[in-house]
């Protein structure tokens, strides 16, 4: 008995311009997510919060690099998509 694999289903290519504009949206947030925890306004912005725990925790070290690590993994994708971009669009 012959067992036939068949090839899985071909999904529909991005558009170039949502591709590089999701690259953007990548980046944009990614530098964000990064920086933004160790600025003056992120204390500013959970400084102001009524609840005790909660501001206590957004001030907490480990909570900016949290985010700081979100950001990262945004900056990763970004590029990572940016090299499919270049390999697809550019031939």
């Amino acid at each position: 008995m012959d067992h036939v694999e068949s090839a899985p289903p071909m999904r529909p290519s991005p558009s170039p311009v949502l591709s590089m504009l999701f690259v953007l949206y990548c980046l944009e947030m990614g530098v964000l997510l990064v920086l933004w925890p160790w600025l003056s306004a992120w204390d500013r912005v959970w400084s102001q919060l009524p609840w005790y725990a909660m501001r206590h925790a957004g001030l907490a070290p480990l909570a900016r690099a949290v985010v700081s690590g979100f950001g990262a993994v945004h900056l990763v994708w970004g590029a990572h998509d940016f090299d499919l971009w270049l390999r697809r669009f550019r031939r």
